[in-house]
């Protein structure tokens, strides 16, 4: 009852009623965009060629736009492209020491930083809306195109990178006005999007006798167990024990408390399995296209289940989240602001040997979660390679469902417990990925 009590105070609060009902609906009109094909185009028989011959990177990716993608609608291109720019903005701040100086400016450096990604992302939108539009007149001998020509080019390319700008609009204003990270929740609803259609495949298959009734039972299980994992991991924190050292300034003692350093399990998020995924994919989808048999036999090797592909993705992934978090933590600096402040580490010098300390931690948490990235992602693969059996969410859609979750339903029990309500859990608070 706790909990139900908790979804019913929502709407007794006008703000964050407000706020959740501005996010549902901008989510509604998300929804709706997907469905609206891009002129010029027979959606209904390129999504079926697509996803027949573009297989592996073409499911991945279709996967983040809800479906959006094989159908070639106006939003085909998805909140793909404004996150690559964010990751390579991210990437040029360590590089290029003007933008590293402006990362560090406050509110308006990253107003700035903003501003530049989102031209990033036009024009990110703009190479690959054209990449479509070629590619789709090339598919089937032009069947899918009506009139091929610069035309129909230009026409995909205004239609498809309006349509990306008009998502990254929508998410910057579901994150201002409404409840939770919009970007995220916008990714959050096309994978969820899928759903129905996985229960129903689920039924089918149990109907005509396919599968078993137990056999699903036990993938139900064993998805709500693995849901578990990743809450459990997500939360998971390793605390640095810090001490302030007490200072007199005329009669009065500042300082002295103690608290702790939170180090993230898994501070890397999602983006090392993405970007294993992508780059590992990217082969086999080309070659899907190519009948030289040479190319045929290679893609298979780079095919979701082969021994090749879970040694290169397992790699990919402790790579990425090692390279990841060294960009978006610094042990030096944290070291140089305890310092400043008078904080240490109980049995380590300030300084130099309180950095080398931190950066021993964290790479040994970091090895931890990258372990759990590999597993949770590979998991789906190895039930569907060796036993046969459905499981349609991969490891990746599934960690961002459930972080998704946790950072919203934490924004909200936020707002419940500034205003004297109760929040989710009788006990503790819900803690987001960043909580």
């Amino acid at each position: 009852m706790s909990i139900v009590a908790s979804f019913q105070n929502i709407f007794k609060i006008p703000e964050l009623k407000s706020r959740v009902l501005f996010s549902l609906g901008l989510l509604a009109v998300y929804r709706i965009g997907a469905h609206i094909p891009t002129p010029g185009i027979d959606g209904l028989e390129l999504s079926k060629y697509l996803l027949d011959k573009g297989g592996a990177l073409m499911g991945f990716f279709d996967m983040f736009s809800g479906g959006a993608l094989s159908r070639a609608t106006i939003f085909a291109l998805g909140i793909m492209p404004y996150i690559s720019a964010s990751i390579i903005l991210q990437l040029l701040t360590v590089v290029i020491p003007a933008l590293g100086k402006l990362a560090k400016e406050g509110e308006r450096g990253r107003k700035k930083i903003t501003q530049y990604t989102r031209y990033g992302t036009v024009f990110i939108s703009i190479i690959q809306s054209l990449g479509i539009a070629v590619g789709i007149e090339s598919m089937g001998q032009g069947a899918f195109v009506a009139n091929p020509g610069w035309s129909f080019r230009l026409m995909t390319m205004v239609t498809m990178t309006s349509g990306t700008a008009f998502i990254m609009w929508l998410g910057e204003q579901i994150t201002e006005r409404g409840i939770g990270n919009g970007i995220s929740l916008i990714i959050y609803a096309g994978i969820v999007a899928g759903f129905p259609n996985a229960v129903i495949s689920s039924y089918s298959l149990i109907a005509a006798g396919e599968i078993h009734l137990i056999v699903m039972l036990l993938l139900l299980v064993l998805m709500v167990a693995v849901i578990a994992i990743i809450v459990f991991i997500e939360r998971g924190q390793r605390k640095i024990p810090i001490q302030y050292a007490k200072r007199v300034v005329g009669r009065k003692v500042y300082g002295g408390q103690n608290t702790h350093l939170p180090l993230k399990i898994n501070t890397s998020g999602v983006i090392p399995p993405i970007f294993a995924s992508s780059i590992l994919m990217f082969p086999a989808t080309i070659a899907g296209f190519i009948t030289i048999p040479w190319v045929q036999s290679l893609a298979k090797q780079f095919a979701p289940g082969s021994v090749f592909y879970t040694i290169s993705f397992t790699a990919m992934v402790f790579f990425f989240c090692y390279f990841y978090t060294s960009i978006t933590f610094n042990p030096v600096d944290i070291a140089e602001n305890l310092k400043k402040h008078g904080g240490f580490i109980p049995g380590v010098r300030p300084g130099q040997k309180t950095s080398d300390h931190i950066y021993k931690v964290l790479t040994r948490i970091t090895f931890g979660g990258a372990v759990y990235l590999a597993l949770i992602c590979l998991l789906p693969q190895f039930l569907i390679g060796y036993f046969n059996v459905p499981f349609y969410f991969g490891g990746t859609s599934i960690l961002i469902v459930v972080g998704v979750a946790l950072d919203t339903i934490s924004q909200i029990e936020s707002h419940l417990v500034t205003r004297s309500y109760d929040g989710f859990l009788k006990k503790g608070r819900i803690r987001g990925r960043r909580g």
